[in-house]
């Protein structure tokens, strides 16, 4: 069984100070950790250390970035590198998230180049994909998942596919209070593990966590976990009050406990 991944992307939101406080707060709250749910919590650059001293070194909750750049080092002046966030203590990052794509016109190769970066460096990457709603009204949505995963993950060893999270964020449902009904998310999640099938292999799609992130809350984190297609949330909004993080972190661990 896949184990529930629940990562909080606080955007650009909270200062240094102000993710020390919450922290202090979130970790008072979250269930202890069961051995099938992970927590994530990816700050601004500026908190990650903040975040890291705060969760101490046998918190419940992991640290990721929201980002990353693809060289190790040089004259790239406003840029973090996979070697930085690995001596920070992170874990995991975010690549590719619609808003990088949107406002930053990152698309294709260069998230690639990103995703190898993360795996050449022992971070596990969350390719983050989905489709506007123009696409979705006139059909494409399969089509555009497909091709966003052939981008992201195409020609990378079998041993590297293993470790890398898909989150899918219908770009219509990101920060807009409308999110995908459970029906329109199970069928891309499966059009999902269908290309990692032809990408990778059967075995590979079996075993990728595949996360839906598109206004989630604590009123439809329930439902969305109670398909075996749905391996967790990539959280926005709803992660930055330490009650609905805490609430969602709750609900995830129960639903797993279960066997949902």
């Amino acid at each position: 069984m896949r184990t529930i991944l629940i990562v909080g992307n606080w955007k650009m939101n909270k200062t240094a100070s102000e993710a020390t406080v919450f922290m202090r707060d979130l970790l008072a709250r979250v269930p202890a950790q069961p051995a099938n749910l992970e927590l994530v919590v990816a700050p601004p650059f500026t908190a990650l250390e903040s975040v890291r001293l705060a969760l101490g070194a046998s918190s419940p909750i992991q640290l990721g970035a929201q980002d990353l750049f693809w060289e190790d080092h040089g004259a790239y002046t406003g840029e973090v590198s996979a070697p930085m966030l690995k001596d920070l203590g992170c874990r995991y990052v975010i690549v590719g998230h619609s808003e990088r794509r949107t406002l930053f016109g990152e698309q294709g190769d260069l998230i690639q180049k990103k995703i190898r970066a993360a795996l050449k460096h022992g971070l596990r990457p969350i390719l983050c994909i989905g489709e506007t709603l123009a696409q979705r009204d006139n059909g494409t949505t399969d089509h555009i998942l497909t091709q966003q995963v052939h981008d992201g993950l195409s020609g990378l060893a079998t041993e590297a596919l293993a470790t890398i999270t898909i989150a899918y964020e219908p770009v219509w449902a990101i920060g807009t209070g409308k999110s995908a009904t459970v029906e329109q998310a199970i069928a891309a999640h499966r059009t999902i593990r269908q290309v990692l099938a032809t990408v990778a292999s059967p075995t590979v799609a079996d075993c990728t966590r595949i996360l839906y992130g598109g206004s989630v809350t604590p009123h439809n984190i329930e439902s969305l976990l109670a398909s075996d297609q749905i391996d967790g949330a990539l959280i926005g909004g709803a992660c930055l009050q330490v009650e609905s993080f805490a609430t969602i972190a709750t609900v995830a661990s129960v639903a797993r406990s279960t066997g949902v």
